[in-house]
């Protein structure tokens, strides 16, 4: 399938929401609404699902906390009277300003600077497995509504079927017996496209849901007769384990921002004292620093880094598992491909010919009513087995869409 770009993809979304809330799509009926693509069904996905807003609060909170980071410690005004009595009492006014020392801001600062990128890995990560759940359901759909046509068709067949074995034992060439099997077989491909049916309006509505608005009847795009190409992706551009990169940066910024708090902060006192009995003014100035005596933070650092060591190890298994899952994904999908182009270019002309010559033959007496069942079971068994080759291999893309990340479509 060919992916438009970007451009599309907005222009696609927009005329979606315009079919959907302009004042013509009140008149316009289902069938002259456009196919809903599969572009436009992520862009779609994109603007309403609740989980990306969330994650978009979330980077922005963590943008917020950034600028706070920055800033500097407030100063402290304070003022102080000893005595009651005028002329004996001393009064006191006096300016505070702490002084960070061993780096706090900057460690301060690059830890805000992790929280944000942790949290655009989370939104990277939710979007990609969007991304992948709307393939998945569009392409259930799709099948789906492919399933509902063969359902269809297949009992359009059968119909066809019994009305040739109908004229056959009227004209007494025919067993009754092949008049009364022949009348199961609409009955039961009748409950099979109401099936059909019914699978069909499940896999819309799971649609709807990912895409946050209602299709109603409006069809999407043609299921292609070509496999999707395979995607080329390297584990290392996961979103999860970019995600997973982004935790352990974190947690080495709070190590570095636990070993900066063990060195402690310098307060710079200036002011004035008034002496009422001296009935004079003297400057005040001073400085105070914490004596690390009995608390160096050692705790803190020693925790800090067992999270980082925690945070290394959970790379590497993300790492691990991204591999793993996209080896058996692509394996899965190529397998699906090639059953899948074998299904639709052997086998189901094949079965056609097959069904279409023994129906034939039935008609001129050459071949029982039996094999006329065999050979219409065996055309329809190929075309379901073609279709569910094809949803294979998109729910395969699809799981390499969200362990892929940057991947690229190979021929």
């Amino acid at each position: 399938m060919t992916i438009p770009s970007g451009r599309c993809v907005v222009l696609a979304a927009v005329s979606a929401l315009a079919l959907r809330c302009g004042p013509a799509a009140a008149q316009a009926t289902p069938a002259a609404q456009p196919p809903l693509t599969l572009q436009a069904a992520i862009a779609l996905a994109t603007m309403h699902h609740p989980a990306l807003r969330a994650a978009a609060h979330d980077a922005a909170a963590n943008t917020a906390a950034i600028e706070q980071a920055r800033q500097l410690p407030n100063p402290e005004l304070s003022y102080l009277r000893e005595g009651r009595d005028p002329g004996s009492r001393t009064t006191t006014i006096q300016l505070s300003q702490p002084i960070e020392l061993g780096g706090k801001r900057q460690a301060r600062v690059a830890l805000a600077q992790a929280g944000l990128d942790v949290a655009l890995g989370e939104r990277r990560l939710r979007q990609q497995g969007l991304r992948a759940d709307v393939i998945a359901a569009y392409f259930d759909t799709l099948v789906a509504q492919e399933r509902a046509a063969l359902a269809r068709e297949a009992a359009a067949l059968a119909e066809r079927s019994a009305d040739v074995v109908a004229r056959r034992v009227a004209a007494g060439k025919a067993s009754p017996v092949d008049a009364a099997r022949a009348r199961l077989v609409p009955a039961d491909a009748r409950i099979e496209r109401d099936r059909a049916a019914t699978a069909l309006a499940i896999a819309r509505q799971r649609l709807e849901f990912l895409v946050g608005t209602p299709l109603a009847a409006r069809p999407l795009a043609s299921v292609d007769t070509e496999p999707p190409p395979v995607v080329a992706a390297d584990a290392d551009h996961a979103p999860a384990v970019r995600r997973a990169g982004s935790e352990l940066a974190l947690q080495r910024a709070r190590a570095d921002v636990e070993r900066a708090a063990r060195m402690p902060d310098l307060t710079l006192t200036v002011g004035s004292q008034r002496d009422d009995q001296l009935a004079r003014r003297q400057a005040v100035v001073g400085v105070a620093i914490p004596l690390p005596l009995f608390n160096r933070n050692g705790g803190n650092v020693a925790a800090a880094r067992e999270r980082a060591a925690q945070a290394q190890a959970q790379l590497e298994a993300a790492r691990l598992e991204a591999a793993m899952a996209l080896g058996a994904a692509q394996l899965r999908q190529a397998q699906a491909r090639a059953e899948a182009a074998l299904l639709a270019q052997t086998v189901v002309p094949d079965a056609r010919s097959v069904y279409e010559s023994a129906l034939k033959g039935f008609e001129y007496g050459k071949f029982a009513f039996l094999d006329v069942l065999d050979a219409q079971r065996t055309l329809l068994q190929a075309r379901t087995r073609h279709l569910q080759a094809l949803q294979e291999a998109w729910a395969a893309r699809a799981e390499l869409e969200q362990f892929a990340g940057d991947g690229k479509e190979q021929p």
